[in-house]
């Protein structure tokens, strides 16, 4: 089973609109999803209508929420800026096999890289490899 992370902005994307494409992950066999209380704080704040917050709090009902206090230290070639350095802890400490997120700025680099067991992704690379 795949033990998937899920970075703020995938969360915002899924609860952004009713058919958004993302909704796809919770529909996955053999995949639980996983975020952080950081995570999700960081989805809802950028939430502007009650609609879409109200979708974010029904999709995390099948999450698994982890709570982050520390994180051990990321590898010296890792470079996050801080704001991204819990997501990526989070994920490494949940024993998560993947980090999804659409931050090409801040995640780019690392896409198709495994950091600390977690392989980063983006949701389409991800989507496309579990559809065979």
């Amino acid at each position: 089973m795949d033990r998937v992370f899920l970075d703020a902005n995938i969360l915002f994307s899924a609860a952004y609109r009713a058919d958004a494409g993302l909704l796809r992950l919770w529909r996955l066999p053999d995949t639980q999803l996983v975020t952080s209380r950081y995570a999700l704080e960081e989805a809802r704040l950028n939430l502007e209508r009650p609609d879409q917050r109200d979708r974010l709090v029904k999709s995390t009902t099948t999450l698994e929420i982890v709570e982050h206090l520390a994180y051990a230290p990321l590898p010296q070639d890792v470079a996050l800026p801080e704001k991204d350095r819990p997501i990526l802890g989070a994920a490494i400490e949940a024993a998560c096999s993947h980090l999804l997120t659409g931050d090409v700025t801040h995640f780019g680099s690392l896409y198709g890289r495994t950091v600390g067991g977690v392989r980063i992704l983006l949701p389409s690379t991800f989507l496309r490899a579990r559809s065979g």
